[in-house]
């Protein structure tokens, strides 16, 4: 069987795309930067091609010669995300039918009853437009995936860990069926070999309901820290709760509010008929206790495959780059540095790629944490996302508040460029690069470019300017002298 997976860059469509490949089947992944899927393993046995599916012809010629679409793509950051949803699965549904598509499974969110959420409104459309399109559908629609890197499972493992004592919002107590994201992978899979008369929704869900409450308790758990004391209060929001969960958590609000908005109301399965054509395995659904154990583990051990901020922040394609030359037009702000590195550069490498995280950023890290603070204050990400792993890169990783744009690891200068998205008037980049001298030594080159955005963009520069010295200096000097100390031993 042959599918096409968008979204393969993104938490989920990034786990189903090697399930697929290791069951046999022919694999074509839709994205619009190939290169964040440059390292990636499974990917050198798929099919990966260039396109976004606002392009009717990137989308048409994605179609062709497939059996199964899969549509895993969530606008939730843009400001129009519903008319970007509506035109992308307008555009997949239309391309889908003409290229003779067999079925189309669509991954959406677990509703109530009633008025919705404009988010949970949007994925209910995107539903909507596939299941009309002519192709048999599947949507599976689920509440919170329990999982490691997951974004519902974040913000519920942070709030857990950091609160042992928490003032709540109403919705701990609503009542919701989580489900594990490996179960969430089985239905998805399964999916592709359902009845060609099927053409529905279908609720999906673990075997248990729980209120967000319960799920904090057994968290703390299964975790093995002492036991949290929830108050919950009428008085916070659903959209103070947003701004709360962007303090606490590495989830930033432009997401939160989306997941506060899937539990503010019940969301259990109204029906289980994905079983009549999907049974549970032997051994049945993973339990939560079972599913967060699951997820701790893989943080632990450093095997989180995705993370919700894989798909997170891509540039444009016309956004200018820290490579484009001068003349390009516009102001460039730069801040140049050099430095001569006794250590060899795979010594100097390893340090630059460990950047960030646990390590962090080897200069006044009181700065780096004000500055992530202030982010988070205003809605950013903040410096909470961390790294996937603690050694490795990938083009497309969330590095702390950079993006890994670039990754380059050759025989001669090898480079590393971050991508800032922090909320900054302008557009910022980070660039390392380590180059071979004499003797075996290395040579530290360090540049930090900003595109600065109106007058705001232009005070920003010249407000942070004065910082630099201490902060992109001593980046440099304490980078390299971690190399060398690390050539020593």
């Amino acid at each position: 069987m042959r599918h096409l997976v968008t979204g393969a860059t993104g938490y989920v469509g990034g786990r189903l795309a090697p399930r697929l490949l290791a069951e046999g089947d022919a694999v074509r992944c839709l994205v619009r930067d190939p290169a964040k899927l440059r390292e990636v393993p499974w990917a050198r046995d798929a099919e990966v091609v260039r396109g976004d599916l606002l392009d009717e012809d990137a989308v048409r010629a994605a179609c062709a010669d497939v059996d199964v679409v899969y549509f895993l793509v969530h606008s939730l950051v843009e400001r129009d995300f519903a008319a970007i949803d509506r035109r992308a699965a307008t555009i997949v549904a239309r391309a889908a039918r003409d290229a003779g598509v067999r079925r189309i499974v669509y991954l959406g969110g677990l509703h109530p009853d009633g008025p919705l959420s404009e988010h949970l409104e949007s994925r209910g459309e995107v539903g909507e437009i596939l299941l009309s399109s002519g192709v048999p559908t599947a949507v599976l629609q689920a509440a919170v995936v329990l999982g490691s890197g997951s974004a519902s499972f974040e913000m519920l493992r942070y709030l857990t860990e950091r609160l042992p004592v928490m003032v709540t919002p109403r919705w701990v107590g609503t009542r919701i069926q989580p489900i594990a994201i490996r179960d969430v992978l089985r239905y998805l899979a399964a999916a592709a070999r359902l009845p060609d008369d099927v053409n529905r929704t279908f609720d999906i869900g673990g075997p248990e309901v729980l209120t967000y409450r319960e799920m904090m308790m057994r968290y703390a758990a299964v975790a093995g820290l002492p036991p949290r004391r929830v108050f919950p209060v009428p008085v916070l929001t659903p959209r103070l709760s947003s701004h709360w969960v962007n303090l606490v958590t590495p989830v930033p609000r432009a997401i939160a509010m989306p997941l506060i908005d899937s539990l503010v109301h019940e969301v259990v399965c109204r029906e289980q008929d994905i079983l009549e054509y999907v049974p549970d395995p032997p051994e049945g659904r993973i339990g939560y206790d079972q599913a967060v154990a699951l997820a701790l583990t893989k943080i632990g051990t450093g095997e989180v495959e995705t993370r919700w901020s894989d798909a997170a922040g891509t540039a444009a394609a016309a956004d200018p780059l820290p490579s484009d030359p001068q003349w390009a037009g516009g102001t460039v702000y730069l801040d140049d540095r050099e430095c001569e590195c006794t250590a060899d550069p795979d010594a100097l490498w390893s340090v630059v790629t460990g950047i960030g995280g646990g390590r962090g950023w080897y200069s006044f890290p009181l700065a780096w944490a004000v500055r992530g603070w202030l982010d988070r204050l205003v809605g950013g990400v903040g410096l909470r996302r961390g790294r996937r792993d603690p050694d490795r890169l990938h083009t497309g990783d969330a590095l702390d508040w950079w993006r890994v744009e670039r990754l380059e690891d050759g025989d001669g200068e090898r480079l590393l460029r971050l991508r800032a998205e922090m909320k900054v008037p302008g557009r910022a980049w980070l660039e390392m690069t380590v180059h071979p001298a004499a003797d075996a030594s290395s040579r530290y080159r360090q540049r930090a470019v900003f595109l600065p955005r109106g007058l705001a963009g232009h005070l920003y520069w010249w407000a942070v300017a004065p910082f630099h010295g201490l902060v992109f200096g001593g980046m440099v000097r304490n980078i390299t002298r971690a190399a060398e100390r690390e050539a020593k031993v």
